[in-house]
């Protein structure tokens, strides 16, 4: 298995026809602009990459991904380029447009924006001890990463309401009786799974794998380039707001938080 250093939050390596992406920021994987980046760059690669059929999205830690880092300065793009956020969803969209087959190894929480990003894979794989959660309106803010499209589409416009409306944490199970997820795994084997999942999609002939699945997400990175516009813009007023902050607070609290409407 080869390993390629030119990243620093993920780990980028191969085994035979499978390509790895490892987030590498444990405990909780929190993403900024950089990760988002360099998953991107590392797609991109992959898709140059004649040998690699398949890719999968695992992560080290207790979490798969805990969604976007609240704290630290965004690390790519500037305020001029269009604002941080603005930037981290041009880098997602990256993700969105690239051509190879991705499996994510959920073993552990996918929460707001890490949910968005299991979502950007085609498959996804856990187990019953992870949580997945569009925990948004529990901090007073609109979804973003895409969701407001991607999760809908998964698995219905009432199913996805009901989520977003509660930001209610599903266990894994749960998660695959929803469509959230579609290959449920014990804890210690899920990367495992991912792999043999992806390996079967290798083995594959890539040229028609390819084509069919551009031709089943034929125009989804340009609805979810939209989207984001829309999810910016919601989330940039919110942020502003005395209910955002509150939100944030509680959550680190670990309380119920006392929404005042402003």
């Amino acid at each position: 298995m080869g390993q390629t250093s030119d990243y620093t939050l993920i780990g980028v390596s191969k085994s035979g026809n499978v390509g790895i992406v490892e987030l590498q920021r444990p405990p909780h994987n929190f993403f900024n602009n950089l990760m988002i980046h360099e998953i991107a760059n590392a797609y991109e690669a992959f898709d140059r990459d004649p040998e690699v059929r398949a890719i999968v999205l695992a992560a080290e830690g207790k979490a798969f991904c805990a969604g976007a880092d609240l704290v630290e300065t965004p690390l790519t793009g500037t305020l001029e380029s269009g604002g941080g956020a603005k930037h981290l969803y041009k880098e997602a969209l990256r993700i969105f447009r690239a051509k190879t087959p991705v499996v994510a190894a959920v073993h552990g929480s996918a929460v707001g924006g890490g949910m968005g990003l299991s979502l950007s894979a085609d498959f996804r794989v856990t187990c019953k001890e992870a949580k997945f959660s569009v925990n948004f309106s529990r901090l007073g803010i609109h979804p973003g990463f895409g969701l407001s499209v991607t999760l809908p589409r998964l698995i219905g416009h009432q199913k996805a309401s009901l989520l977003f409306y509660t930001g209610r944490r599903v266990p894994g199970d749960e998660a695959v009786a929803m469509g959230v997820a579609d290959l449920l795994a014990p804890q210690a084997d899920v990367r495992k799974a991912a792999m043999d999942l992806a390996g079967e999609i290798a083995g594959s002939a890539p040229l028609a794998v390819v084509s069919i699945r551009e031709t089943l997400r034929r125009g989804l990175a340009d609805i979810v380039a939209s989207t984001t516009e829309r999810e910016l813009t919601e989330q940039t007023w919110l942020l502003q707001t005395e209910d955002f902050q509150e939100g944030v607070k509680a959550t680190n609290e670990r309380r119920a938080p006392n929404f005042k409407c402003r």
